[in-house]
């Protein structure tokens, strides 16, 4: 797409030649675009009375890839500054500010996820991961660091597991889980079609599934037994943002520190060899 091209201008371009459906979708996307891009496809498809399928054909009927674009350009052209990057800091801000603002930005990132995390579900996930032969975390771009976390906490206590981030090694693996394994997909967005079609398989293949993302109606939470919810809303221009990591991990640690305790002794053991297995590489 040109950039001298908005997308408001495009959808306004297209419009009479879409179909009724999807003119639902520009109407929608016309009268409050500073929502939409906070919004997962699911999300957006359900205001708009559609399926998900028919958001994705109004953003390829207007010559974009995808949401996901649509979501990137709009929020582009939605900016004339850095608000959809640094979202509440301004370029007048001193350093004092910025380090209040981000600091707060965070804090309430923790608290929010707090307040919506389902304690049936955070129950359910932890006794999946303790009874599990083999768990396997997947995750691609900035989730794929909270995945290799995961890996690193889970491993120390004796958990056998893997974090995989790149998309094949994620589906063949998960194509030879069974009714004993757990997959667990981390996605900001829930629409990471790399991280969903993994978790689609691991499903497919019999074992239990669970997701930690941002959105409860989103594409991937209709592949997972367990969803973990995260409360970091987020521009697509800040994708990747530090507060959307840091409400991941603070799921991840409710997670981690719930299979300790019902490991107990033997969580304790595990840790001590792995410290100690580890020992000559430190000064």
């Amino acid at each position: 797409m040109q950039e001298s091209v908005t997308c408001l201008g495009l959808i306004r371009s297209h419009y009479p030649s879409l179909t009724p459906a999807e003119q639902r979708v520009a109407d929608f996307i016309l009268n409050d675009p500073g929502k939409v891009i906070y919004m997962s496809v699911t999300e957006l498809a359900e205001k708009c009375d559609v399926g998900d399928g028919t958001v994705v054909r109004f953003a390829h009927d207007i010559g974009l890839s995808g949401y996901q674009e649509l979501k990137l350009i709009l929020s582009r052209d939605l900016s004339n500054s850095f608000e959809y990057v640094l979202e509440d800091v301004s370029p007048e801000d001193s350093l004092e500010d910025i380090v209040r603002k981000i600091t707060n930005r965070n804090l309430r990132a923790i608290a929010d996820t707090t307040q919506l995390i389902s304690i049936d579900s955070l129950n359910r996930a932890i006794e999946a991961i303790y009874k599990a032969r083999r768990v396997e975390f997947y995750g691609v771009g900035a989730s794929g660091f909270t995945a290799l976390e995961a890996k690193y906490k889970f491993l120390r206590i004796g958990i056998l597991c893997d974090a995989l981030t790149d998309p094949h090694l994620q589906a063949m693996s998960a194509s030879t889980l069974n009714s004993r394994d757990v997959a667990i997909g981390v996605s900001h967005s829930g629409a990471t079609k790399d991280t969903v079609d993994s978790i689609k398989v691991a499903k497919n293949a019999g074992a239990t599934t669970i997701c930690i993302t941002n959105f409860a109606r989103s594409p991937i939470t209709e592949f997972t037994d367990i969803v973990l919810l995260t409360a970091s809303p987020e521009a697509p221009l800040a994708s990747g943002a530090i507060r959307s990591i840091v409400s991941q991990l603070h799921v991840l640690a409710l997670l981690f520190t719930g299979v300790a305790m019902r490991l107990g002794k033997q969580a304790l053991r595990y840790t001590e060899m792995t410290a100690q297995a580890v020992l000559n590489k430190l000064y």
